[in-house]
Order: structure tokens, then C-alpha cells, then sequence
């Protein structure tokens, strides 16, 4: 059931859907998105942590979380009434991924079943959410953002699942781009980050030389507030841009 915590925005606020929005970037896209009072639809599979972060979100925004399991159809069903109550949707965040197992495996060791639950996640979870929302999402002139890897188009070892259902994604959203012209479609690439999803790519290792994934926000707000043509970005380019000008 979904968790109404609110902080009326002012009227008119645009509507984003952010999943994975308990932790990491999407917690920090989030709070990005709050401070600029957007009405906000946040999904995650811990329903404690996410109460957690809609309870301190709603202090300056309107907040409706929805814990599930984006792979889960009866979820994103969840979400899409979710949305259909908030009235319009502005953007839509495919921020939740599954890595599989760690240590990575490589390919030729990578258990079939948890390869499946990786593309569930990472690659078809965001196309079901689009499926659903597209109307809403195409009657406002939206935008889709769906959040991919450097592993999507660089052969690292270890990281042949996650990374062909990133790459899967990637070409998904170029596909997406063309057949709904109406609307911005983003695959971006936010480079390392101290994620708890990239300390399970390492376990034991010392990641704190990660970047925040705070630090990453204004990167990808350029592509939420600009007028960028959809297509894949790294967030590292966005920045160098953005210091350019």
C-alpha cells in the first residue's frame, strides 16, 4: 500500500516517479528533487528505509512511497495508480538495479537463474514501467531517465551480466527516443560512485575514493531542467560541459 507523507507543493508542481530512491543516487536525485518542491513518487524494496527517506523528504515536498519489487508487475501497478492519484507525471527515474552475484562471476560461471533476475531489474522492469505510463508521461511532454553503466559499453571482466542488461537498457531507451519523438529519453552513464551497489562488485575493498553520489545530481539535472535531445550521456561529460560554460 502506498505511503502518503505530505508537504503540500505549490499547485502545478511537476510529478517524478523515482525508483531504487532509498539509498545512492536515487535518494540523492531525490533530495535534489525535493529542494525544488516536486511532487515526488518513490519506490524501493526496503519499505524501512524508504519510509525513512519519504518522512525526511516530505519536510519539503509532497511524498508518496511505494515499497515493492520493480520486477514485480503488481508493483509497478502500485506506481502507476500512485501516479495516476498524483494527477500528471514529468519524469520518469529507472534508477533500481540488481548487480547478481559477488564476488562478480565471469560468463561462463554466471548462474542463469540470477542472470534472469538481473535483466528483470535492470532492463525489463524499466520498459514495463514505461508501458504503463507513457500516456501520462506523453501528455505533458516528459522525460524518461533511465540510469545505465560504463560497464554497458566497456568489456569488463566479471561484469558481462549486469553489464549486457545495461547495455540491453542503453538500447532500449535509443529505440524508446525514436518511437516517442514527444518525449526526452536518457540512458546516462553516472560513472563510480560510493554505492552500496558498487561495494558489493568489491567486496572487501576500500571504495572511499568514490565520488558521493550527491556529487553526480547537477550532472543529471541537466538533463531533468535542460533542453538536451534524448540520447545516452555520461554524467562526466555533462559536468565538464556545464564547467565549460
Amino acid at each position: 500500500m502506498p505511503v502518503m507523507a505530505s508537504q503540500t507543493p505549490a499547485a502545478g508542481s511537476p510529478v517524478a516517479l523515482v525508483t531504487g530512491a532509498s539509498r545512492g543516487l536515487g535518494r540523492a536525485l531525490a533530495t535534489a528533487l525535493a529542494v525544488r518542491e516536486w511532487h515526488l513518487v518513490l519506490s524501493a524494496r526496503d519499505p524501512d528505509r524508504l519510509a525513512a527517506v519519504a518522512g525526511e523528504l516530505s519536510r519539503r515536498t509532497q511524498v508518496t512511497a511505494v515499497a515493492g519489487d520493480v520486477a514485480d508487475p503488481r508493483h509497478r501497478q502500485g506506481l502507476a495508480a500512485a501516479v495516476a492519484h498524483a494527477g500528471r507525471l514529468d519524469l520518469l527515474v529507472n534508477n533500481a538495479s540488481e548487480l547478481g552475484p559477488s564476488p562478480l562471476p565471469p560468463l561462463t560461471a554466471h548462474p542463469l537463474d540470477v542472470l534472469q533476475r538481473v535483466y528483470a531489474v535492470n532492463t525489463l522492469a524499466p520498459l514495463g514501467l514505461l508501458q504503463l505510463l507513457f500516456g501520462t508521461l506523453r501528455s505533458g511532454g516528459g522525460r524518461v531517465l533511465n540510469v545505465s553503466s560504463d560497464a554497458a559499453v566497456e568489456p569488463y571482466a566479471g561484469w558481462g551480466g549486469y553489464g549486457s542488461s545495461k547495455a540491453a537498457l542503453d538500447h532500449l531507451s535509443a529505440v524508446l527516443a525514436v518511437e516517442l519523438p514527444e518525449l526526452r529519453v536518457y540512458a546516462v552513464d553516472p560513472g563510480d560512485m560510493r554505492t552500496d551497489l558498487h561495494q558489493a562488485a568489491f567486496p572487501g575493498e576500500d571504495i572511499r575514493d568514490r565520488p558521493e553520489p550527491s556529487t553526480v545530481v547537477p550532472a543529471l539535472l541537466r538533463l531533468v531542467e535542460g533542453d538536451l535531445p534524448s540520447g545516452r550521456y555520461r554524467a562526466a561529460d555533462l559536468a565538464a560541459a556545464a564547467a565549460a560554460l
